[in-house]
């Protein structure tokens, strides 16, 4: 009986998803329409922020409690699950056209921060206070530049006919829907896998680290199929800069944050990964289904490189 329960909830969580997230991205190209605010600066922000609500909770909470040595390893490991795993099931989905912002500016910014966080987290095993600074002050200059793209695109005509508090309404009644059916889907998914006998282990690499980025791989896919492109790639940019200056950012400022020798390579494979989505991208300025494959098969060698070493 307790199995079949946790089956109905893990529906009832999926459900949650898909439907928040119809109403989060339709609110969120309604607000940049209304506004004239371009698309992509929306999925950098709003949309980027709300669907890394999960990882935020993880490490902050976690920095909070005194338990900061997780807050590295979700950033990194939910970086690297967001390119490879949420940009190629869209990708594999439907062709992404990618803005040449994203290519020549967010996309190496999110590589070069990601390299920071290597190279401070290398140099004393841990993120202290004045490192959370600096991704502090980075993450100022990001807002600043996000500033100035959406005030580019004021001059665009508006032709959004909802008033905005329902705009506003839809955007935050979806986030919390998204949110909170993501929670749902990840204690339902991790009581089906220990009542069938799966390792806990296979559990936190698989479910719950693909749990907290369950909102961003379901507002991806509903932003591309809605034909809101910009929104689906700069979801992904924006999630993973604010994970890192963001959320490492503020963790820092509250507790010294270990740094295991270990995250080197994890490190590496999430810049390895901003590459591998630069590359893909540069030539068509689209992600479309072959590359979507590549950086799939791409998280199969990095499970298969996890596992490996326990």
């Amino acid at each position: 009986m307790e199995l079949l329960i946790q089956i109905g909830l893990l529906v009832i969580g999926f459900t949650m998803l898909v439907k928040g997230a119809d109403y989060f991205v339709d609110g969120a190209a309604g607000i940049a329409t209304k506004f004239g605010i371009p698309q992509l600066v929306v999925g950098l922000t709003i949309v980027a922020m709300g669907t890394s609500a999960p990882e935020a909770a993880v490490s902050i909470t976690g920095a909070m409690s005194g338990a900061a040595d997780i807050a590295v390893g979700n950033v990194v490991g939910s970086n690297i699950l967001n390119i490879l795993i949420i940009l190629g099931v869209t990708g594999f989905i439907t062709t992404v056209a990618v803005q040449k912002s994203t290519l020549m500016i967010e996309m190496p910014f999110m590589m070069a921060i990601t390299v920071l966080l290597i190279v401070l987290g290398m140099s004393g095993n841990e993120i202290s206070f004045i490192e959370g600074v600096i991704f502090w002050i980075c993450f100022i200059a990001y807002l600043i530049y996000l500033y100035f793209l959406a005030k580019k695109g004021t001059e665009e005509e508006t032709t959004e006919d909802r008033p905005v508090w329902k705009l506003i309404l839809f955007v935050l009644v979806g986030g919390v829907v998204v949110v909170w059916g993501a929670n749902i889907s990840v204690d339902a998914a991790t009581a089906i896998a220990t009542a069938i006998g799966i390792s806990e282990k296979f559990i936190g690499l698989t479910i719950v680290a693909l749990g907290t980025s369950l909102p961003e791989l379901v507002a991806s896919v509903t932003a591309a199929k809605k034909g809101n492109a910009d929104i689906a790639i700069g979801n992904i940019v924006g999630s993973n800069i604010f994970n890192i200056l963001f959320v490492l950012g503020t963790s820092a400022l509250i507790i010294p944050i270990p740094y295991q020798a270990s995250f080197l390579i994890d490190g590496i494979i999430a810049v390895a990964a901003g590459v591998l989505l630069w590359v893909a991208t540069i030539r068509k300025r689209e992600l479309n289904r072959p590359w979507g494959i590549v950086m799939l098969l791409g998280y199969v060698a990095y499970f298969v490189y996890l596992l490996s070493i326990g």
